[in-house]
C-alpha cells in the first residue's frame, strides 16, 4: 500500500483545501436560510415566471420557503460544481502527473506491477472523493440542525448519494484519460466536467433536447428533481456507474501497455 499512502499524502493539501472551500459555502448558504425564510416565498413566485432560467437550475421544481428546496438549488449547485470539479482534478491527474513530474521511470523500475500501481491510484482517488463526501456531509447536517431546521433526511442522504456517485463518475472518466497523457491535463479534467455541467443545463431548458440527459452524469444528480420526486433516477445513475467501470477500465488497458515517457 506504499503507492496508496504516498498519493494520499500528497493529495492532502488539495483535499484540504476543496473539503474546506465546499463545506465552508453549503455552511454558509445552510445558516443564511433562517434571515432569508420569510423572503423566499416572494423569490420562488418571481423564478416561477422566468422561463428557461428557472428550468435551467431546477427551481421550477422546489419551494425556496422550504429547507430542501433551499438546500437543492443553493447548495446543490456548490456540490455539484465543487465536487464534481475536485473529482476530475483528482482523476485526470494521478497518472498523468508521474510522467509530467517524471518519476514514472523511477515508479515501475521496483518490482511492482503496473496493474498494482493502478489499482493503488485509483483506490487513493476513490478514499478522497469519500472522505470529501463524508466531511459536507457532516457539515451539512449538523449545520441545519443548529438552525433548527427539519428535513427529510432520507431525502437528504439520497442527494448525497447522488452526488457521490456523480463524483466516483468523473473520477473514473478522468481517471481513464489521464492514462492517455504524458505531461498533464488538469484544463482537459476540469473543462471535461464544465461541459458536463452545462449539457444538463441545456437539457433542463430544452424539451427537445431530452436525449441529452444521456451525455452527463449531471442529470442523474439533479438536486431539484431528488427532492420533488423523493427518488433518485436509477436508470440514469445504472448508466453512470457503467460509463465510470469503463473509463477506468479503459485506464488499466492503456496504461498496462503504453511505454513510458522518462
Amino acid at each position: 500500500m506504499t503507492i496508496f499512502k504516498k498519493e494520499m499524502k500528497q493529495g492532502l493539501m488539495s483535499l484540504g483545501i476543496w473539503t474546506v472551500a465546499t463545506a465552508f459555502m453549503v455552511v454558509i448558504c445552510v445558516v443564511l436560510f433562517p434571515e432569508m425564510k420569510g423572503q423566499m416565498e416572494d423569490v420562488t413566485d418571481l423564478f416561477a415566471n422566468m422561463g428557461g432560467f428557472t428550468a435551467a437550475f431546477g427551481m421550477d421544481r422546489v419551494s425556496f420557503g422550504d429547507m430542501m428546496g433551499f438546500y437543492a438549488v443553493e447548495c446543490g449547485n456548490i456540490l455539484g460544481i465543487g465536487g464534481g470539479f475536485y473529482a476530475a482534478f483528482l482523476g485526470i491527474s494521478i497518472l498523468a502527473s508521474e510522467e509530467k513530474d517524471r518519476t514514472a521511470e523511477f515508479l515501475l523500475s521496483h518490482p511492482v506491477s503496473r496493474i498494482r500501481v493502478l489499482s493503488e491510484k485509483l483506490m487513493a482517488v476513490i478514499v478522497q472523493i469519500l472522505i470529501f463526501n463524508l466531511v459536507v456531509v457532516i457539515s451539512s447536517a449538523l449545520s441545519i440542525r443548529g438552525i433548527g431546521e427539519s428535513v427529510d433526511w432520507e431525502i437528504f442522504a439520497l442527494l448525497h448519494l447522488a452526488f457521490f456517485v456523480l463524483q466516483l463518475e468523473l473520477g473514473c472518466i478522468c481517471f481513464g484519460i489521464s492514462a492517455f497523457l504524458k505531461r498533464g491535463g488538469l484544463g482537459i479534467g476540469l473543462g471535461l466536467a464544465m461541459v458536463f455541467y452545462f449539457v444538463n443545463i441545456i437539457y433542463n431548458i430544452s424539451d427537445d433536447l431530452s436525449f441529452m440527459k444521456y451525455l452527463t452524469p449531471y442529470a442523474y444528480a439533479e438536486a431539484s428533481s431528488i427532492v420533488a420526486d423523493a427518488k433518485l433516477n436509477l436508470p440514469l445513475m445504472g448508466i453512470g456507474i457503467a460509463v465510470g467501470i469503463i473509463g477506468a477500465a479503459v485506464g488499466y488497458i492503456q496504461y498496462s501497455r503504453k511505454d513510458i515517457a522518462a
